[in-house]
């Protein structure tokens, strides 16, 4: 069963460019590195600058621990965690009457 992950970040003002530029480019690492990751989405709030919404698909369960172990994910991670002012992370499952990808 395909898995999500939903990631809602609120970025400290003086990092919110650089946040989503390592964010931009997490993303297209993910998706051209790990081939179990369907959609990688990194969306903004226009009504708060610094709040990032993260919509995130994944063949299954262990293609997340992949990612969250791969090399691009943990220097991303590592790199702008002083930037983050507070982070929830949700975990989803796609539901069989999902349109397909």
């Amino acid at each position: 069963m395909r898995a999500v992950l939903v990631v809602e970040f609120r970025i400290k003002p003086s990092y919110i460019s650089a946040f989503e530029s390592a964010m931009a480019e997490n993303a297209r690492q993910s998706l051209a590195l790990e081939p179990v990751c369907l959609q990688f989405d990194v969306c903004r709030d226009p009504a708060e600058e610094g709040v990032f919404f993260l919509y995130e698909v994944y063949e299954d369960d262990a293609a997340i621990q992949a990612h969250l172990t791969s090399v691009h994910f943990l220097e991303m991670n590592a790199a702008t965690q002083d930037w983050v002012e507070s982070k929830s992370v949700r975990r989803l499952t796609l539901s069989d009457g999902a349109a397909s990808m």
